[in-house]
């Protein structure tokens, strides 16, 4: 066991912010932590982490339990660059392997009792540096930064130049590679590609230690993670099973706890017309069986009727005019800013009324560039865009949105859509997270997420036939994803969006766009048929016939089996190099022994030490013929 919380209560002031969480995580358990916006889920993390102090109830951790919590904007306050910084968590190591090189050298000139605690100690040292896997801290480093989307020349930039995001996902990476007991990930793909989440949910899968999970990544999550644990309305309910077991069996339970909570009320109801007779009797001993069924009532405990559902909420999108079929034609696009590498080439793509496309690829690719090629507010170095007849475009970009700072929420909509009435706005509001009060939140005063949220309101309304979305649900929590699923599936126009919500793609998509450096792949499908064809094209490839002399692997897999191969062949290279180093000292402090005046005079620790030595040198032998195989 790693966790045990039972009836956690956290407030501040009057407001109560936690009544009773209450779970157990045991040791390499992956656990998602789900609930609306506002529910307190990260408010737990920060009790777990020690950030934040109990009010009551009890935090029973393993001893010496270490805990590692990644914040949604993690930032550093670093001098250092991204590699020294995250292979600054290799500074114990490092010092272990300078003792050991040292100890190796000293040796040399050790003799009798000392070499033989020296030799203790050597053995003591090293079995530690392999426990702790001391070898691999360079590939492991590498590994996580190509894993998180860092390329190389980002290696060398300093931690104070990289953006938010991006420090948020060095944080991730030096947690990993830190390798706590107990890992509190507060929306852990916030900032990755899909490539990158794909890395991470592999990662996080072998992980050895227990981890706890806040995301909105349903997709994410069913990957990872095998228990759920629901927060809400202050409380926990855990489910024994991933996202999707927990949305399925959800409502099922809620249904029994309806039903038992009539039948119980019920049963009240009946006792207490049975306790009523028993007192309008009047004799002692009814009186005595009143007060005894009176006792039994309070002693119940009494269950709770849950609270009611939000009413089932739809996001209706209605074009103000139709677009023609043919919606947008990008032929030959290539983009390249001043000073910079060619992002990308040979971009050809055609969009047709309808269409609900997703565009993807890694970070940095260009996919936000390229939807801003087709807006206008960027103009390709080559290519050309043609928009089909009545195209009305509506565009959120979630960097940048165009709000009155001096007005209220509720304001900004209402003044851009005079015809809506209060209601309706408040509706619309929600579906987005703006409820009560919230509605008449200065916009000056709002996070970036909130503005978000807002401008997404404002587009959704303007009455468009082509949205143009870039990263539409970053903000929102799993209830509002459905609603705009839901309204993006339905809206008779055309959509064209940027996401790394597998999930959300998988529920929206008509055609994935694929780009790449030199060009769009298309996939006439949702997010899993992208999948299926990724992997029968890969065994197409694998299989096809590329030469008259027979069968062999294309050009690309074999191009990356080769880089794979070198790897292995380099790694094998330099453990062989530090074997051959460490016997080589060994064997020098042998000879060393052996030229001793003490050991001369003594046959049997001679003896002793010659048979280690020849031992040592035919392992070199052997260590010198698999280097010369190389």
């Amino acid at each position: 066991m790693l966790l045990n919380i039972s009836k956690l209560q956290k407030s501040f002031g009057t407001n109560i912010i936690l009544e009773d969480v209450t779970f157990i995580l045991e040791k390499r358990e992956k656990a998602a932590l789900v609930g609306v916006n506002g529910a307190g889920k990260t408010s737990v993390f920060r009790l777990l982490s020690g950030e934040w102090e109990v009010d009551s109830g009890s935090v029973v951790k393993t001893a010496g339990i270490k805990i590692g919590y990644l914040q949604q904007m993690a930032e550093f306050a670093s001098n250092k660059t991204l590699f020294e910084e995250l292979d600054s968590v290799f500074d114990g190591v490092k010092i272990l392997e300078a003792n050991i090189r040292k100890l190796e050298k000293d040796m040399a000139g050790y003799s009798g009792s000392a070499l033989e605690e020296a030799m203790t100690k050597y053995s003591r040292l090293t079995a530690e540096f392999e426990s702790i896997n001391g070898y691999s801290t360079d590939s492991r480093l590498k590994g996580v930064l190509k894993g998180l989307g860092f390329s190389e020349d980002q290696w060398s930039q300093k931690i104070s130049s990289l953006s938010g995001g991006q420090q948020t996902r060095a944080s991730l990476g030096k947690l990993l590679l830190q390798a706590p007991d107990l890992l509190l990930l507060d929306e852990p793909t916030n900032h990755l590609d899909i490539e990158s989440i794909i890395w991470l949910e592999e990662y996080l899968k072998e992980y050895s230690g227990g981890i706890l999970i806040i995301s909105h990544d349903r997709f994410f999550l069913d990957r990872v993670t095998g228990k759920t644990i629901e927060l809400e309305n202050k409380r926990t309910e855990v489910y024994n099973g991933n996202y999707s077991f927990y949305a399925k069996y959800k409502s099922i339970n809620r249904e029994i706890a309806i039903k038992h909570y009539f039948e119980q009320q019920k049963e009240i109801k009946r006792q207490e017309k049975i306790i009523a007779t028993f007192k309008a009797r009047g004799t002692e001993k009814d009186q005595k069986r009143a007060r005894s069924r009176q006792k039994f009532l309070e002693k119940m405990e009494k269950k709770e009727l849950p609270e009611s559902l939000p009413d089932q909420m739809r996001l209706m999108l209605t074009p103000k005019i139709e677009t023609g079929y043919d919606v947008l034609e990008a032929e030959d696009l290539s983009m390249r800013f001043t000073g910079k590498e060619t992002l990308f080439k040979g971009v050809s793509f055609s969009i047709k009324k309808g269409d609900k496309v997703a565009l993807i690829g890694p970070n940095g690719i260009g996919k936000t560039t390229l939807l801003k090629i087709i807006i206008g507010e960027y103009k390709s170095l080559s290519g050309d865009i043609r928009e089909g007849v009545h195209l009305r475009i509506g565009y959120y970009d979630q960097a940048s949105q165009k709000l009155s700072e001096d007005k209220t929420i509720f304001q900004e909509l209402a003044d851009t859509y005079p015809k809506l009435t209060n209601t309706e706005i408040r509706n619309i509001l929600a579906a987005f997270l703006f409820t009560g009060d919230d509605v008449f939140k200065e916009i000056n005063l709002l996070s970036g997420g909130e503005r978000g949220r807002v401008s997404l309101a404002k587009i959704m309304l303007g009455g468009a036939n082509f949205l143009i979305l870039d990263e539409p649900t970053n903000h929102l929590d799993l209830f509002s994803k459905e609603i705009l699923e839901e309204a993006l599936r339905d809206f008779p126009g055309t959509v064209l969006y940027i996401s790394h919500d597998r999930y959300f793609i998988n529920s929206t998509a008509t055609k994935i766009l694929e780009l790449h450096a030199t060009g769009v792949t298309e996939y006439l499908g949702n997010y899993d048929y992208y999948i299926q064809k990724k992997a029968d094209l890969s065994t197409d490839k694998a299989s096809s016939v590329l030469s008259k002399s027979g069968s062999q692997k294309n050009e690309w897999q074999q191009k990356k089996e080769e880089e794979a191969a070198a790897r292995k062949l380099e790694a094998r290279k330099k453990r062989l190099e530090e074997a051959i180093s460490k016997i080589e000292l060994m064997i020098e402090s042998y000879e060393s022994q052996l030229a001793l005046d003490e050991i001369g005079r003594d046959p049997v620790a001679a003896a002793e030490i010659f048979t280690k030595k020849t031992d040592r040198e035919e392992e070199l032998l052997k260590l010198y013929d698999d280097y010369a195989m190389l």
